[in-house]
């Protein structure tokens, strides 16, 4: 019998169903939430470089801040919440989330908002890996864990989807600086209810935290990854790219190095050579980045070309977010029957085929142009993300699924980071679109041969 197949044991004793679902409701809830907030500023911020009078590099920089610090804490805060325990991290997080999401929209300027966006990544990056440790504990039998996580990994566009689509039309309806109260809302709201729904977590072993393999990771990270997000407005041969692109590689060169030599690394190497687990991760990134890379190409066209407003520009992608709750549902019913490497590999072929839509009709109306991308390419996204990620945790010893949700969102935000600024390289819309439909279309192939 496959972990997916449909006689799996019950979860837990009878009476114990209705408490999983409530605690995965609020754990979904607050990681669509953290990706929320990664997009939230999308659509915005051209209102808020306008207010603050922001240069372009200025502009990217306060974009990705988030995400920066989400990402270069990641593998800490999966070995925090691995020692500590789920819910004790989770409280945490949220503590760190909610004060700055509170913070962020009382700047009075540039850099008040930049410090709040850098401290909301820090505090979702304890979270999220903490709300998969806390996963594992509503759902410890493999089978059923495997069904939620088929969920799960359609939440990260989901979110993405609602930061986009809510954020512009609060924008038109109030100001940028309202956006901030969703985040601030679902943490309060979760810090009230983690007690109550969530059961208590242990202690893991008391284990050495790998501080230098942390700073190594963490600054390697924050390094290259500013490095790259400035090649949108400097050259790649540029000191302002080369230095902290340079100096990250080298940082991240080392953390490899002093791994391989720890006796309790932050990231074993053992982790990553499973040829599934490696496959999930790579889809789970590639994922990441097209859908970002279609939210951010076509929020800037639709806006500077097209002359669309922000509300409109969130109407646009209504037709996204309807597609990827249609494909969500139809996840889990397709992991039982097909598992998880044929759903991963059709939803990247589905995806990359949405990305060669967009690509074709860059310069068409949006009727016929865009939409039929915007439908194919979040069915797609949404299948690729649920195989994905039970892919990449699929057999992972319950004292490791707090580093297992700490890889994975890693891959998930570095992805993006990473591929969009390889595609913009290649300059307007319609090329990096092609580009990454090719390299969907790679992985989808690859998948189907090794994963299935």
């Amino acid at each position: 019998m496959t972990a997916y197949g449909k006689t799996a044991a019950p979860v837990a004793p009878p009476g114990s169903h209705r408490t999983a679902r409530r605690g995965f409701a609020l754990l979904g809830t607050v990681q669509a939430t953290l990706v929320f907030t990664l997009a939230s500023l999308a659509v915005p911020l051209p209102r808020i470089a306008d207010e603050f009078g922001l240069d372009q590099g200025r502009s990217i920089l306060l974009s990705a801040a988030y995400g920066l610090t989400f990402a270069g804490l990641l593998l800490l805060g999966g070995r925090l919440a691995d020692r500590y325990g789920a819910r004790r991290a989770l409280t945490a997080g949220l503590l760190l989330f909610a004060a700055a999401s509170a913070l962020a929209p009382l700047a009075p300027g540039y850099a008040a908002l930049l410090g709040a966006r850098f401290a909301q990544g820090a505090g979702a990056a304890l979270v999220a890996p903490a709300a998969m440790g806390a996963l594992r504990v509503l759902y410890p039998e493999p089978a059923a864990h495997g069904r939620a996580m088929g969920t799960w990994g359609g939440l990260s566009v989901l979110g993405a989807t609602a930061g986009n689509l809510l954020s512009g039309a609060i924008t038109a309806a109030a100001s940028w600086r309202a956006s901030f109260a969703v985040p601030v809302a679902v943490a309060l709201a979760a810090l009230f209810l983690a007690p109550r729904l969530l059961p208590a977590t242990p202690r893991g072993a008391d284990r050495a935290l790998d501080l230098p393999g942390a700073l190594l990771a963490t600054a390697g990270i924050v390094l290259a990854s500013t490095g790259l997000v400035l090649t949108d407005a400097r050259p790649w041969g540029s000191a302002p790219v080369l230095v902290p692109l340079l100096g990250g590689l080298a940082l991240l060169a080392g953390f490899a190095r002093a791994e391989r030599r720890t006796a309790d690394p932050l990231l074993p190497p053992d982790f990553l050579r499973d040829r599934r687990r490696l496959l999930g991760l790579t889809a789970i990134a590639l994922t990441a980045a097209g859908t970002a890379t279609v939210f951010v190409l076509l929020s800037l066209d639709l806006q500077r070309q097209r002359g669309y407003s922000a509300a409109l520009t969130s109407a646009a992608f209504v037709p996204f977010a309807a597609a990827l709750l249609g494909a969500g549902r139809c996840a889990g019913p397709l992991l039982g029957r097909y598992g998880p490497g044929r759903v991963t590999a059709a939803g990247l072929g589905a995806a990359g085929a949405g990305l060669a839509l967009l690509a074709a009709g860059a310069e068409l109306p949006y009727a016929y142009g865009l939409l039929p991308g915007l439908l194919l390419l979040p069915a797609g996204g949404a299948l690729s993300f649920a195989g994905a990620a039970v892919l990449a945790t699929e057999q992972v010893p319950a004292d490791r699924a707090g580093l297992a949700g700490g890889v994975l969102n890693t891959a998930m935000e570095l992805g993006p980071t990473v591929l969009f600024a390889a595609l913009l390289t290649l300059g307007g819309s319609a090329a990096p679109l092609a580009a990454a439909a090719a390299l969907f279309a790679a992985l989808a192939l690859l998948t189907a041969r090794l994963a299935t």
